[in-house]
């Protein structure tokens, strides 16, 4: 029999799990979710584990009990259970429910808080649930209770009691909830802040009152905060240089990390939303040995990216044998990935494409061997073989559309897709067709060129071609007005 771990996935944005439900994810050998599960928190489960969906969705219920004997089941077959729960757990989730299942039939279990959405929502909006003359304390109710049972609260005690009011699960009963709590005495003019996917990328506010609230817009799943703490000037998200701004990324989940965290860092909502994929080559990486079988014999080894640092350093085994070779990298990302294995490019072209290096590149004769992507543009061979050269090119990796991670719904509220490579641009318009960015960032000209072949609008294109180029060019844009987020778009 193994365990189960009832873990708190918090609102959705992966960077507001625990320390413990993230290492927890990431060593499941099965996982249990729940429908509001960010999917970027289910992108850390392993490729290979299953992952059982039983959100109780409106038309598709999944009952509790069967949500309880398929976590017994399950608990009997593998060594680590995690049921991914939205929020905590313990708050409006069930999971007293599961615990109490779970432990009744000699399940072991163990119970990992989360950040609740009740707060969470307020927190990431500027609302302080409890504030100093305002606010003394707070209290989370829910809208929907079990059986469709009314919800019969002492509304007077509520109002009486100058606590701030958050309602989940209230989206449907808002009106009924504003009735009566002003029937209680509560003012109609009292602020109310509605959040809507909390740090979700299609996260949304409104601001309004407890008057207007039944006539306002809601979605669900949405957290209703009520009381005098409710104040839109203490929005803190604009003071971020990419505040409010919901940016999607294309690259390879394997090296999005790095331009993911610096744009989260800045302000911007992110989303890791990979293009491609990268695999072996085509031909199992047989032309790649036979060329490394004889590194020694080439004067110039060319390497196109970080993919094939990798692949080549892998393949040749002993280092010394580039001891004669002279390395050539396209841009500082492969420069810095040959300085991890204690390499170092004596060519560097200035502009970091294929034409910088060829123009940097001195005269033959002499043999040159490019290792790159089995997809890949003919400049450099071509001009190296102009300058004298006898240039032998083989697959590295390859690079294929990867399987869409994200609905395309989400990627259209977007403010920005950003393409690293003409291929993300064939991936991404392989896996949503017909879907036409709102605005495109390319990492420089040849991504340029693939957007502007498509029609799609080009926004942003970095001048110096690497992450930090990207960063740099949005975050200018963003405080020239150029970038504006849809949220504060006329």
């Amino acid at each position: 029999m193994g365990r189960v771990a009832l873990v708190g996935a918090g609102p959705g944005d992966p960077e507001l799990l625990t320390l413990r439900g993230l290492r927890l994810v990431r060593a499941a050998d099965v996982v249990v979710t729940d429908a509001l599960v960010d999917r970027r928190v289910l992108a850390e489960v392993r490729p290979a584990v299953a992952v059982h969906d039983v959100g109780k969705r409106a038309g598709a219920p999944f009952s509790q009990a069967a949500i309880n004997e398929l976590l017994i089941d399950l608990a009997r077959g593998h060594e680590l259970v995690v049921r991914l729960k939205g929020g905590d757990p313990f708050l409006f989730g069930r999971g007293g429910e599961e615990l109490e299942a779970l432990l009744a039939a000699g399940v072991a279990v163990e119970v990992v808080p989360g950040v609740p959405s009740a707060t969470a929502a307020a927190d990431l909006v500027g609302v302080p649930l409890t504030h100093r003359g305002v606010a003394d304390g707070f209290c989370v109710i829910t809208g929907h209770r079990h059986g469709d049972a009314s919800l019969d609260y002492d509304w007077r005690a509520l109002v009486a009691s100058g606590l701030t009011l958050v309602v989940l699960m209230g989206a449907a009963s808002r009106a009924t909830i504003a009735k009566e709590l002003m029937g209680a005495g509560a003012p109609g003019e009292t602020p109310v802040a509605v959040v809507t996917r909390a740090s979700w990328i299609d996260e949304e506010v409104r601001w309004t009152s407890l008057a207007a609230l039944g006539s306002v817009p809601v979605a669900s799943p949405s957290t209703i905060i009520i009381g005098g703490v409710v104040d839109p000037r203490r929005r803190w998200r604009p003071s971020l240089p990419l505040g409010g701004l919901r940016i999607v990324v294309t690259r390879p989940r394997a090296v999005a990390d790095a331009l993911a965290v610096r744009l989260r860092d800045l302000g911007a909502v992110v989303v890791a939303s990979p293009a491609i994929e990268i695999g072996p080559p085509s031909d199992g990486g047989a032309a790649l040995a036979a060329a490394l079988s004889h590194i020694e014999d080439y004067d110039w080894l060319v390497l196109t990216s970080q993919n094939a640092v990798d692949r080549v350093v892998g393949g040749i085994g002993d280092l010394r044998r580039l001891g004669g070779v002279r390395i050539a990298a396209i841009g500082p990302a492969t420069a810095r990935a040959l300085e991890r294995v204690h390499l170092t490019a004596d060519l560097i072209p200035g502009t970091w494409v294929g034409e910088g290096l060829v123009e940097v590149f001195g005269p033959g004769p002499g043999s040159v061997l490019i290792a790159r992507a089995r997809q890949a543009r003919d400049v450099v061979p071509r001009g190296l073989e102009a300058k004298g050269w006898r240039v032998d090119v083989v697959e590295a990796y390859e690079t294929r559309t990867a399987a869409a991670s994200v609905p395309p719904e989400l990627v259209e509220s977007a403010d920005l897709v950003v393409f690293t490579a003409p291929s993300t641009v064939e991936g991404f318009a392989t896996q949503y067709p017909g879907l036409v960015p709102r605005a495109a960032a390319a990492i420089g000209p040849v991504t340029e060129e693939a957007l502007v072949r498509r029609g799609w609008p080009v926004a942003l294109t970095a001048t110096h071609y690497d992450a930090d180029g990207l960063v740099e060019v949005i975050r200018e844009a963003r405080e020239a007005g150029r970038l504006v987020p849809r949220s504060e778009a006329p």
